[in-house]
């Protein structure tokens, strides 16, 4: 299992690379460009300066998260063809420079949906990503879009690029009646439009999952179940074609059984990478991140790394989704100190399985 952390780059995250170094076990980042609009060609000398900034504070980058994908080939849009050829370009420039994964999701329109980015946790006083879907109430897509970019305190938010949704109202009118088998077609066109440059470049895809782990706004989902991964599996037959299991995005459904689908998916050798995360569910479709520990929400974290070790033991892993504690501020989500934290608490996990 090889430990990483989420870092956006040293122009929009406030953590740096030196303290990522500093968290023990910590061996690479999953990085992101956040400044790139989705179906934008990733250049290789602003890959190059990222990875070589990277590498230089004595850490890896193998994987990338995320390289989005264009609404236009997620809705199946005859313009779909060009963005799946700059896609393919992208793949090649990642992989010239040691590149081994990519995650993406078929998410229309949002990549993830939170009605509160800073919910107070009463029993301890952190505050954390909170979702009720009664606090949805009467609010249309535009209304949350605004809150959201309101709450996010300056940092740009990954799935909430300001240059999609300043066309909201146009690209969700493009999923009007669309159903999860059409969105899923579009899914196959997309597959088959890059798995022969991922075989060619030695580079894995790995699907994030919905979330939360529902549709949301009457738009199609397809990724949030077993079911629903088994048949984004099917869809092509490259050992490549992969799934980003997300604990907290499925562990937000208490139907999925995080454990089972880890050791489901990892006995058949798709499992690309894994966010590892805790979440405290507060009732129907009600729910908010928690610390990693397994007893501060809902889900076993010793059974997970348990699936990953007996399964999949040399994927990247990272933490994911802290709450912010000790007076800290910055992009929701993703501060320091609770990600760290977390890192060390699957790292010991890791160490006891191994030594048991």
């Amino acid at each position: 299992m090889k430990m990483t952390f989420r870092w956006f780059g040293s122009r929009s995250d406030s953590v740096t690379l030196q303290q990522i170094r500093q968290i023990p076990g910590m061996t690479g980042v999953m990085g992101f460009l956040d400044y790139k609009a989705a179906g934008e060609i990733w250049n290789e000398d602003e890959i190059a300066a990222y990875i070589g900034e990277v590498r230089a504070a004595g850490l890896a980058c193998e994987v990338i998260e995320s390289v989005n994908v264009h609404e236009d080939i997620k809705a199946g849009l005859p313009s779909r063809d060009r963005y799946i050829d700059a896609y393919r370009t992208t793949i090649r420039n990642l992989a010239k420079h040691g590149v081994q994964v990519i995650v993406y999701n078929f998410m229309p329109v949002f990549d993830w949906l939170r009605t509160d980015l800073a919910r107070l946790i009463p029993e301890d006083g952190s505050n954390s990503l909170y979702f009720h879907e009664r606090d949805l109430g009467d609010m249309g897509p535009m209304e949350i879009v605004r809150r959201t970019a309101q709450a996010a305190q300056g940092f740009s938010l990954p799935g909430w690029e300001p240059e999609r949704l300043a066309e909201l109202e146009t690209t969700l009118e493009r999923y009007r009646g669309m159903t999860a088998g059409q969105l899923r077609h579009n899914l196959r066109y997309f597959l088959e439009g890059i798995m022969p440059v991922c075989e060619e470049c030695g580079v894995t895809m790995a699907c994030h999952p919905d979330d939360p782990a529902w549709p949301i706004f009457g738009l199609p989902r397809i990724a949030h179940s077993q079911a629903d991964y088994d048949a984004l599996v099917a869809l092509h037959p490259s050992r490549r074609n992969t799934a980003c299991l997300c604990t907290g995005s499925l562990g937000s459904d208490p139907a999925n059984d995080i454990p089972g689908i880890v050791r489901h998916f990892g006995q058949m050798g798709r499992v690309g990478c894994m966010h590892i995360r805790n979440v405290k569910r507060l009732g129907y479709r009600h729910f908010r991140e928690a610390s990693h520990l397994s007893t501060d929400g809902d889900l076993d974290m010793y059974a997970i790394v348990k699936a990953v070790y007996d399964t999949c033991p040399h994927i990247h892993v990272r933490p994911d989704h802290g709450r912010m504690i000790w007076g800290e501020t910055g992009r929701p989500g993703y501060g320091l100190y609770d990600r760290a934290l977390g890192a060390a608490y699957l790292n010991g996990l890791w160490e006891a399985i191994t030594k048991s």
